[in-house]
């Protein structure tokens, strides 16, 4: 098909426009965009379809800085300004949550301190030996030497990555605010990493294999708003160290002293270790066995005294906490919470609700449903993804 207007984007971050009166949506597109397209697949609502050439570039339209981007699906919008990406992202909050959410509430998207050069983990793929990223929607490897969206001493390491000595698996790469490296390797074959090479080089605080420590410590130190915070290797943390930060402070800025809290999916403990400075008591439930070590190692870290943690299903162990919830905080998966724990939330009834989602569809389907209890104060949008079509969100509720 051919002179092919792009209309908008859509939540996915695809151009779209509409063949044979079919909603089509068309990756790498930009709104202006004039194409010929190709539909590679056809449903009974809408069409999928590719670019087979720009006929007319989009005054949006601007060169990406990585040679990989139209091959890697790691970015979507390295091809746009960053004042636009923030744009579309603010439209986008605002229409999920209005037409999923039933909520009238203007939104804001804080900016990222660094729109490159931000991610403090990575996982690359490695087929064959060679080291990449797998190509868009497909398990076709794509050899990499650099991620503009990594931390620096991640961008340093790609390329060197060949002495840890993988012939197939993967190795994901976290860095911490002093620069150091935490390696873990996942493979089914024999290994025999160049360790002395690698840490005359970098900055190397542990190196896992599979589950097994094979060099130094199983996990690194972060420090966020002066405090610590010790993360597994396989534990959750915020990939955008300055996000976080900011998201530290909008939930302190909703705290009241002497408050009881309740910190679901709390993963090492951040949130609640963050909020415990200005509450009475903190309770966290976090089903990753090693997260929730690292939370009760992390609140004797920074002398939190009243931090008290459970491992387990969120669903299943709410149950077991008996105290009056002044505040509950929540972070779940992209899934966002199921039904036994809203109705559980319900149950306590907290004077107020703090949101943290990386998902605005489930975010908003779950205050729609809190919405017969809980008034919305703000939502806010933090770009914790620069120059991808993800936005974090924090939406405070207040009972009603």
């Amino acid at each position: 098909m051919k002179n092919i207007e792009i209309i908008k984007l859509d939540n996915q971050g695809r151009g779209i426009s509409y063949t044979d009166n079919k909603i089509t949506f068309i990756k790498k597109a930009l709104p202006k965009d004039i194409v010929d397209i190709k539909i590679i697949k056809e449903y009974k609502k809408y069409k999928e379809a590719q670019i087979i050439v720009i006929k007319e570039k989009s005054p949006l339209r601007k060169k990406p800085p990585c040679p990989y981007f139209n091959l890697c699906g790691g970015c979507n919008f390295l091809n746009l300004s960053y004042e636009e990406t923030l744009n579309y992202k603010e439209e986008k909050l605002q229409n999920i949550i209005r037409k999923y959410g039933n909520i009238e509430k203007k939104v804001k998207v804080n900016p990222s301190k660094n729109c490159l050069s931000y991610r403090n983990k990575i996982t690359l793929k490695i087929r064959r030996k060679e080291i990449g990223y797998y190509e868009e929607d497909t398990h076709t490897l794509l050899k990499i030497e650099n991620c503009l969206l990594a931390e620096e001493p991640i961008q340093k390491i790609i390329k060197e990555i060949k002495y840890l000595n993988i012939e197939e698996g993967e190795v994901v790469i976290r860095s911490n605010y002093n620069q150091e490296l935490l390696l873990w390797i996942k493979t089914n074959k024999k290994v025999n990493p160049d360790i002395a090479y690698l840490r005359e080089h970098h900055k190397i605080v542990g190196i896992v294999l599979n589950d097994t420590c094979i060099f130094g410590e199983p996990y690194l130190i972060e420090r966020i708003n002066k405090q610590i915070f010790k993360v597994s290797y396989d534990s959750f943390f915020q990939i955008n160290r300055y996000i976080c930060e900011q998201i530290f402070n909008k939930i302190n800025n909703n705290i009241e002293d002497s408050e009881v809290l309740l910190d679901l999916y709390c993963g090492v403990g951040t949130l609640g270790i963050n909020a415990s400075k200005k509450a009475n008591k903190v309770y966290g439930i976090e089903i990753v066995k090693n997260a929730i070590i690292n939370a009760i190692e992390n609140a004797s870290i920074n002398k939190r005294e009243n931090n008290f943690y459970l491992l387990g299903d969120v669903g299943k162990s709410l149950a077991k906490i008996k105290d009056k919830i002044d505040t509950i905080i929540v972070d779940p998966p992209r899934a966002g919470l199921d039904r036994k724990t809203k109705e559980k939330i319900k149950e306590y009834h907290p004077k107020k609700i703090i949101y943290v989602s990386c998902d605005p569809m489930t975010l908003a389907r779950d205050l729609k449903d809190l919405s017969a209890l809980y008034d919305i104060l703000t939502i806010e949008g933090y770009d914790m993804f620069p120059f991808t079509h993800h936005v974090e969100c924090v939406c405070v509720m207040s009972r009603r």
